[in-house]
């Protein structure tokens, strides 16, 4: 295929085993071909036979793979269509001679090393999908005839890409940063404030590594075990998607209500774990507090879509919008996205506490989400008479020990 040759929305067809590089592999193709139609597989042979049952315009394809790997997928559709050679992208860890003597061969239009910078892979995808001159085609999402705002949310609740990402967090990304020259400790500074980032890259660290031990329940533990590259690419991937960054005035305002609320949470939690010496673990508390509202700033992503689809929008769906679906789109994305069941109860402990026996933890971030909602005007020693204060036995001194939280 050149790129004379290709006319319409191409077909692209991406073959990743891990879900995550599947989804930042589609966001850098949906960023040069919006209108893009995007097939994914986790494995060479469920490619092989999507790829005989229809041939698509590209493959993006991972050499790792199970049952069939990327190489052998590659000379089998070689064999499949040896003229005009199928665009094929293959992409390797593998950077020693015999691997790349191993692949030439079979000819890829393109052997990209992982981990992968990604503003090359786009270059890539560019020359191969858009003729000389051509602009990125950008998605054009059109409501269905008769949609109203609840069927939208309804229909988006299981789907949604979770929240928009912190204004710092884009104007770092916007800056290139070098992966050579950050570590690990860049990164969390960086990443740390952002609930978006943090909840994708415990995903991730999990999935990507289901037999390493524990789980992952917060960042620190998670960006050690996806490495710096892959965090980065990861939140690339992020950045890249539709509405990461909201456009709507009002919706921004809210969202950074949230975030505010959130960070807040996670402050209080981490300090009230310190001062009350306790056996809670006070990065967890951290991890769960910030995570509180992923739902509501998930919501108002959704809102922002809606608009961006010809939707309007008034202030009194807004608030019936937050009032009946925020919480379902925080429980949908936590599920999804198989964040650890310890986490889980956790976050869920900041809005209520169940019955039974409570952690310290799950007490602490009770204690905590209770205080984030105080008004500057309301004194926080009235929260000494809560459920969660007297179970753990908090006093004055404890409330003071967790101060200041302001910026």
């Amino acid at each position: 295929m050149t790129r004379k040759e290709l006319s319409g929305a191409p077909r692209v067809l991406i073959v990743a085993q891990n879900p995550w590089s599947r989804d930042l592999l589609a966001q850098l193709l949906l960023s040069v071909r919006g209108d893009a139609q995007v097939q994914c597989c986790s494995d060479g042979q469920s490619a092989l036979e999507a790829c005989r049952a229809k041939l698509p315009d590209l493959v993006l394809a991972e050499w790792a793979l199970p049952v069939l790997d990327g190489l052998d997928l590659l000379r089998h559709l070689r064999r499949l269509r040896p003229a005009p050679p199928l665009p094929f992208v293959l992409l390797s860890e593998r950077t020693d001679a015999a691997s790349v003597r191993e692949v030439l061969p079979w000819a890829p239009t393109a052997y990209v090393v992982s981990p992968f910078d990604p503003n090359n892979l786009q270059q890539r995808l560019r020359d191969l999908l858009l003729k000389p001159g051509q602009a990125a085609v950008g998605q054009a999402p059109k409501l269905p005839a008769g949609m109203c705002l609840q069927d939208f949310l309804e229909s988006r609740r299981n789907s949604s890409h979770g929240a928009p990402l912190l204004g710092e967090v884009q104007a770092a990304l916007s800056q290139s940063l070098n992966v050579d020259a950050l570590d690990l400790g860049d990164l969390e500074r960086e990443f740390a404030r952002d609930p978006q980032v943090t909840a994708r890259l415990i995903a991730a660290a999990n999935s990507a590594a289901l037999h390493l031990g524990r789980p992952c329940q917060t960042l620190a533990q998670a960006l050690p075990r996806l490495g710096v590259a892959q965090s980065l690419n990861l939140v690339l991937g992020m950045a890249l998607q539709r509405s990461a960054c909201l456009e709507n005035e009002q919706l921004a305002t809210l969202a950074q209500h949230y975030w505010t609320r959130s960070q807040r949470t996670a402050d209080l939690a981490f300090k009230l774990a310190k001062a009350l010496d306790a056996d809670a673990d006070a990065e967890r508390c951290y991890s769960a507090g910030l995570l509180h509202c992923l739902g509501d700033l998930a919501l108002l992503r959704c809102l922002q879509n809606w608009l961006l689809a010809g939707g309007e929008l008034i202030d009194a769906q807004i608030t019936a919008a937050m009032s009946e679906f925020a919480a379902g789109f925080g429980s949908a994305l936590r599920t999804r996205w198989r964040l650890p069941l310890e986490l889980r109860e956790l976050i869920a402990a900041t809005y209520q506490l169940g019955g039974g026996v409570y952690s310290r933890e799950a007490l602490v971030l009770s204690l905590a989400a209770q205080w984030a909602r105080l008004s500057v005007d309301e004194d926080p020693e009235a929260l000494l008479d809560s459920r969660a204060a007297r179970l753990l036995r908090v006093s004055a001194e404890h409330l003071r020990a967790a101060l200041p939280v302001e910026a």
